[in-house]
């Protein structure tokens, strides 16, 4: 008996395979369990069919997820983050953080999808890697950049600066 595979069946096929199995093991197990359908010429059409526009749909998603990993390959992300006045991001930056930023840029990529090359999460101001995985085999690297955000604390550099302001204005009060 032919049968029409509705998922995949360990040491028979796939899922949408057309294959010929016993009439008894058709009958009572795989049909009745909701594995099979009798592959009969109005199934087989109906599965052709089927199988014709998964494929005309599975070409525009992949299409796509190609332009959107072309696009992510050639953007540099900048992630704010709190940072103490040494560098030292309070907390870390995962991969939350980084969605939220390519949100924020327009593009619409779920958190569940990054992941950052070398380590889960970032403590330390600075360039990185991530990929994304935009759709079943494409997967884009990009890069961010880990930048103090406007309510961290000033860096060090940035306080002898402040110094010599403070004796340009001792003579202008005399």
């Amino acid at each position: 008996m032919e049968i029409i595979l509705k998922q995949d069946v360990k040491n028979l096929g796939y899922k949408d395979d057309v294959v010929k199995v016993k009439d008894g093991y058709a009958a009572n197990y795989l049909i009745p369990q909701g594995m099979a359908i009798m592959a009969t010429p109005s199934a087989k059409k109906v599965h052709a069919e089927n199988l014709r526009q998964r494929a005309h749909k599975e070409a525009k998603l992949r299409g796509d997820a190609e332009a959107l990993a072309s696009k992510l390959a050639a953007a540099v992300v900048k992630v704010p983050a709190k940072v103490s006045s040494k560098g030292k991001v309070f907390g870390s930056v995962n991969n939350i953080q980084i969605a939220e930023a390519l949100n924020a840029m327009g593009f619409d990529v779920d958190r569940k999808n990054i992941e950052i090359v070398g380590s889960d999460v970032v403590k330390a101001t600075g360039a990185y890697e991530a990929v994304v995985k935009c759709y079943k085999d494409i997967k884009a690297t990009f890069k961010f950049e880990v930048v103090p955000s406007e309510d961290s604390e000033p860096q060090e550099a940035e306080k002898p600066a402040e110094a010599p302001a403070a004796e340009a204005e001792a003579p202008a009060a005399e």
